[in-house]
């Protein structure tokens, strides 16, 4: 198993466990996470990245289905299943207060590795399925 590899599932673990400290004890100090809500750097902003998330989805489970490596970086698809429970910021949309709705969502992340901590994470989903699970529009209704 690659070092990215390894590195990726113990980043999976300590996020289905919901261990901030765990989870930013993954990153490099200066570490990159690109997501559609926007791109994070450093541990403070990968912090209150993370701190967001678990707020809005308190019992979010991250499975992984298919991983794949051949060095760096380390490339697994998964599925995320919670209940949006908090606030969360969708973008383009604001703030989407908690709806109570379960939430089954399909995504795809990229992490690189340099000397045993990632130093960038790419995190792709579908902001149209959240979005719609959630109950709300990507853009507002155009009126004829």
């Amino acid at each position: 198993m690659t070092e990215a590899m390894k590195m990726s599932d113990s980043l999976y673990r300590a996020l289905n466990a919901h261990d901030l400290g765990l989870t930013m004890r993954q990153f490099h100090p200066q570490a990159v996470l690109v997501t559609p809500v926007g791109i994070m750097e450093g541990h403070e902003q990968i912090a209150w990245h993370y701190e967001h998330m678990f707020g809005a989805f308190p019992d979010l489970v991250l499975t992984t289905w298919h991983r794949v490596s051949c060095g760096d970086p380390a490339l697994n698809e998964w599925t995320m299943s919670a209940v949006h429970s908090g606030p969360f910021l969708i973008p383009g949309c604001g703030l989407a207060e908690p709806t109570g709705r379960r939430v089954l969502m399909r995504g795809c992340s990229a992490c690189t590795v340099d000397h045993g901590l990632i130093v960038v994470k790419r995190v792709y989903y579908d902001q149209l399925e959240l979005c719609s699970q959630l109950g709300y529009a990507l853009s507002p209704s155009i009126q004829a």
